[in-house]
Formats: structure tokens, C-alpha cells, sequence
């Protein structure tokens, strides 16, 4: 999941890691950094979300040295979308894109099928499913970081409670003009929600 704040942007994810029904990780952080200020939230073959966000890593690095610039958000998701559109054959992977950058600030871009498509706010994998309704309802423009960071968590731990391919922690991580910031959640600093 990712959404957009005036300033930056907010990336979150639970941790678990299946093959059909079997847990195969419990603790995989599922944001991956694409460069400094761009990471993106995989959905999918574990296998094939690595490799493309190694050659995305790879094409990110050789431009920000050929520009002397660090790369945009928009270039990213441009990658990201020719590498899923070329071999969609192949890969069973959805990547959300999203970062900060000099031109548009933060960002948040849908890459799934090769296609790319701007949105304030963002959800993707198995447990998204369940979560459509909260965040329709839950997420309003114009919200500050904290927010963004609180609707996240809540989202995730929606997903976690509900979905049983996601759970474990909860991984956020925050991006804007000042830089990076990490953060996992377990246990008691998991949002709790109950059926009324």
C-alpha cells in the first residue's frame, strides 16, 4: 500500500511470505528500495519481484550517473511498467512505485499489467481484496503525514486480521525531501480491530 502527503509519501506492508498455502517467510520486508528516494511494494512471485527490482536498481543507478541528478518517480514506474509489459508472460509480479523527488514532490504510481497510472493513494496484493471498502471510506485528501502513516497501519492490520496469506509486521516506510524513514510494527503496536 502506498499513499501520497503533501511532502512525501507513505509505503506499508505486512511480512508474510507464502508459496499456495504454506508460509514460507513470516518477517520479509516487502518494500524494496528501487534508488534513494524511490522504493516500491511488491505483490506477487517473490522471485520475480527481486529480479525486477534488481535490473530497476541496476537502470536507476547508470541514469542518476549519466544525469548527475538523482532519477525521477515517474522514470521508475516507467521502468518498472516496460519490464512487467515485456515479460508479462513470465512474471507473476505487481510492483507499486512510489517516492519523493525535486519535480512532483511525492508520488504514487500503479504499474500492474504494464500500465502506469498516477493515484493519490494505492493498495496491491492478496489481502487488498479486503480492505477496499476502509480505505474508500477512510482515506481524505489533503491528509498529513501522521495520518497518512495511521491510515496505513490501520489498513494493513485490516488486511492481516481478514486475509490469511498476509500478517506477521507491519513495515512502513516513510520518503520525503529530507530522506528515508523505516519502521516495523509487531505485536501490541499492531493496530487491533474487532467485529462488532
Amino acid at each position: 500500500m502506498a499513499v501520497e502527503f503533501d511532502g512525501g509519501v507513505v509505503l506499508g506492508s505486512d511480512s508474510r511470505v507464502s508459496a499456495g498455502q504454506t508460509v514460507t517467510n513470516r518477517v520479509f520486508d516487502k518494500l524494496a528500495p528501487l534508488h534513494h528516494r524511490i522504493y516500491c511494494a511488491i505483490a506477487g512471485s517473490l522471485a520475480d519481484a527481486q529480479a525486477v527490482v534488481d535490473m530497476v536498481n541496476y537502470h536507476l543507478d547508470l541514469h542518476s550517473l549519466e544525469m548527475e541528478e538523482e532519477p525521477l518517480v515517474l522514470a521508475a514506474a516507467n521502468l518498472v511498467k516496460g519490464i512487467s509489459y515485456k515479460y508479462k508472460e513470465e512474471l507473476s509480479v505487481n510492483l507499486m512505485v512510489a517516492g519523493w523527488d525535486r519535480k512532483k514532490g511525492g508520488q504514487v504510481y500503479g504499474t500492474l499489467g504494464g500500465m502506469i497510472n498516477r493515484q493519490p493513494f494505492a493498495v496491491g496484493g492478496s489481502g487488498s481484496s479486503y480492505i477496499f471498502g476502509y480505505v474508500d471510506a477512510a482515506y481524505k485528501p489533503g491528509m498529513s503525514q501522521e495520518e497518512c502513516q495511521q491510515f496505513t497501519k490501520n489498513a494493513i492490520a485490516l488486511a492481516m486480521g481478514r486475509d490469511s496469506m498476509s500478517g506477521g509486521i507491519i513495515y512502513l516506510v516513510t520518503i520525503t525531501k529530507a530522506g528515508v524513514e523505516e519502521k516495523s510494527f509487531l505485536g501490541k503496536d499492531i493496530p487491533q480491530f474487532y467485529d462488532e
